[in-house]
């Protein structure tokens, strides 16, 4: 488990330091990410998700 408050506190900086980049991170990109860390899914499920969002 991790704990959420860090989490939406790096989250909060990620997305800043992504704005200044000109991207834009939304919230089922966070949940995606949530999952991940939780161990409900593993890295190659991660990364296929994102290619089905992508295409």
């Amino acid at each position: 488990m991790f704990n959420e408050e860090i989490f939406n506190f790096d989250i909060d900086n990620i997305k800043t330091d992504l704005a200044i980049e000109g991207m834009k991170i939304t919230e089922q990109d966070v949940n995606l990410y949530k999952q991940f860390v939780n161990d409900e899914m593993d890295m190659a499920q991660l990364i296929e998700t994102i290619k089905k969002q992508i295409n």
